[in-house]
């Protein structure tokens, strides 16, 4: 990123261009030009089209309420809903070593749903439909080689030699964000020298529209619901066993995966290839910087042992969205820093604690001594029996 002074003085073509095309990315796209914004979206390669016909995504998404209610918001939720989502309405959660488990249910919570179990590539290929009849304009495929930080402007320099003049520029480019580096932001966290295996499998039992997850020594088993009768299973392992299970053949795949789920859905009958990608948790140590925010992963990536990470940037989106509006409503500068920190301030503060809230259960869950697995089990059958903290756990997932 390079600073220059202001020179000249013109009017840019943009409001807002937002870098990257995923989920996020085009959430924010949509909802920055439905709130009536000059808004462009840049992505270097367009998404695959979804089609009903092709194999479930193997990396699915828990959509919590409040990302819902965004999804609808934007016109693309009943789509979504429609194609092939699947609503769970319970949660079981259990403790391989104390036994220890806890529920949480929807009508205890005076809701039809938890949420919904989505593949990303649905979600995605829906708001990216919906981004030209929006008026966002898509440049793709497109990259941002550079880009310079004016007084009233910022200057992208994309890879062709073209130019693209805006007032604010949104990183949501990923974990990896080169936005990020670029603009100077460095990055905490860990990693957690492991990988999620995923797949689609078949179950001798139905998955009753629940979401089941154990945590083992290794690291915790999520088996969500499908819309198709399957479950998608997030496996966390040490990099060495995540290897050596991709390797297995699909029996004993089959066979691992049914011990490891304690059979509480019946005998693994049958199974999609696998895949895995690295697990680490990364804040950036901030959201902003001068005409520049983050958003999504470009800002946070945590654990995907609670199923928050698309929400956490679906939340930021909202955040944004509000914040911009507001400050516009108000005859201010959008894209001025104190309208960007207090942005920044709200989402870098919830995602901290959420982040290092699902670190520390992580970390719990790795504690195998014999004192310790009885301390764990005793408080998760106090969490289990104490309503009001429950509650209070459910809404803060669905983002309420």
């Amino acid at each position: 990123m390079r600073t220059v002074p202001a020179g000249q003085r013109r009017a840019p073509a943009l409001d807002i261009a937002v870098v990257g095309g995923g989920m996020v990315g085009a959430a924010a796209a949509l909802a920055l030009s439905r709130a009536g914004f000059n808004t462009a979206l840049l992505e270097s390669r367009a998404p695959s089209a979804w089609q009903p016909e092709d194999e479930l995504d193997l990396r699915v998404v828990g959509l919590a309420p409040s990302s819902i209610a965004l999804l609808d918001e934007l016109g693309v939720w009943t789509s979504i809903r429609d194609a092939r989502a699947c609503p769970y309405a319970h949660m079981h959660v259990w403790d391989a070593e104390s036994g220890a488990a806890i529920d949480f249910d929807a009508a205890s919570e005076g809701r039809d749903q938890l949420g919904y179990i989505v593949e990303n590539n649905l979600v995605q290929w829906t708001l990216w439909q919906a981004l030209e009849a929006a008026g966002v304009q898509r440049l793709c495929p497109a990259t941002v080689k550079d880009f310079e930080m004016r007084s009233d402007r910022v200057m992208l320099e994309l890879a062709d030699d073209e130019s693209v003049a805006v007032r604010l520029l949104v990183a949501a480019d990923g974990g990896n964000s080169p936005l990020r580096e670029r603009a100077g932001i460095a990055t905490r966290g860990r990693d957690y020298t492991q990988r999620a295996v995923v797949a689609n499998v078949e179950t001798e039992r139905v998955h009753a529209h629940t979401c089941w997850q154990r945590f083992l020594s290794t690291g915790p088993l999520a088996m969500l619901p499908l819309a198709d009768g399957r479950s998608s299973i997030v496996w966390s392992l040490p990099e060495s066993e995540a290897q050596r299970v991709l390797a297995l053949n699909d029996e004993a795949f089959m066979q691992e995966l049914g011990i490891a789920s304690d059979f509480r859905l019946g005998r693994i009958t049958g199974t999609t290839k696998r895949a895995a990608f690295p697990l680490k948790l990364q804040l950036a140590e901030s959201y902003q910087a001068e005409r520049f925010v983050l958003l999504g992963d470009a800002a946070h990536v945590v654990h995907p042992l609670a199923g928050q990470g698309a929400n956490l940037g679906l939340r930021d989106v909202t955040e944004l969205r509000d914040t911009l509006v507001a400050a516009r409503d108000d005859g201010r500068d959008f894209a001025s820093a104190h309208v960007l920190r207090r942005y920044a301030r709200r989402r870098r503060s919830a995602d901290t604690l959420d982040a290092y809230g699902f670190d520390a259960l992580a970390r719990i869950y790795t504690w195998q001594s014999a004192p310790w697995v009885a301390a764990r089990g005793m408080g998760v059958r106090i969490v289990d029996r104490l309503l009001p903290l429950k509650r209070r756990l459910a809404s803060h997932a669905a983002g309420l």
